[in-house]
């Protein structure tokens, strides 16, 4: 059995792999891929070559440079998929109803036993090309996801420390949303920082889309901290902060339609 790994985070790899040759010895890694982009090279490159397509592409959500479902809209995928995500499980019963199975981050070998036995179970089933890799409609899954966030619990406020004491600081008050080596925090409009105990994956699922938007994998902003934006190279937007924002701030390409369309709401 030939697999594809497509997952931006080395330790996550590492992880999976390992797991991979407890569980199923008999599985071939064929490549590793970080990226969309990488991604649709390899596949591409892969069938060019005349090689096999994998049996299974293990296939991370999040990537650096966008949501993997992008991925489908640029090439055809003819392997089975099985999603690897930090999404909560409840948000993934969208993806159970189309079928297609999930691994939640970090990835446990009994999760990765009994995804690797549902491939089996349909493989021994039926024909292998008569087993539906993929849904019959990817934006149905988008909204679903959506769907499981009810309005009603987007996130007002944050409880935060302040040297040795709490603060409550409502949403309102909030500028942007950012990764740093691998820690959340968010800037208030005066250009205080915060630490937040939560991941980004998470946060978008409790932050109201009207209000918030998540540019790349590591910052979500707001209108109000947008000041400036200018086209970047490979049809990407350069965005300038309010407060200052020390690094980079680039929209994705996969996301500078929908980030246009929410600017001007």
């Amino acid at each position: 059995m030939n697999i594809l790994i497509v997952e931006d985070e080395k330790l996550a790899v590492r992880k999976l792999t390992k797991l991979l040759e407890e569980s199923a010895p008999e599985f071939v890694i064929q490549g590793i891929t970080p990226s969309i982009e990488a991604t649709v090279e390899w596949i591409l490159e892969n069938r060019e070559s005349g090689n096999p397509e994998p049996d299974i592409i293990f296939l991370d959500i999040e990537l650096a440079d966008g949501q993997s479902f992008e991925i489908f809209n640029r090439v055809e995928i003819r392997s089975t998929v099985i999603f690897t995500t930090s999404y909560d499980e409840y948000a993934l019963q969208a993806f159970k109803v189309n079928s297609i199975d999930y691994l939640l981050k970090p990835v446990q070998q009994e999760d990765l036993q009994r995804s690797i036995k549902k491939f089996y179970d349909l493989t021994g089933s039926q024909r292998k090309s008569e087993i539906p890799a993929l849904p019959a409609n990817l934006e149905n899954i988008l909204k679903n996801l959506q769907l499981q966030q009810p309005a009603t619990d987007y996130r007002k406020r944050f409880l935060v420390k302040q040297g040795a004491r709490m603060l409550s600081v409502e949403i309102s008050e909030i500028a942007y949303f950012y990764i740093d080596d691998g820690v959340s925090f968010f800037k208030n409009l005066q250009g205080q920082k915060f630490v937040v105990d939560y991941r980004m994956d998470e946060m978008e699922l409790f932050l109201d889309p009207d209000r918030f938007f998540r540019i790349n994998r590591g910052l979500i902003v707001t209108h109000q901290s947008v000041t400036q934006i200018q086209p970047y190279y490979n049809n990407r937007l350069a965005l300038t902060l309010k407060p200052t924002f020390d690094k980079e701030s680039i929209v994705s390409r996969e996301k500078t339609n929908d980030f246009k369309k929410w600017m001007g709401k």
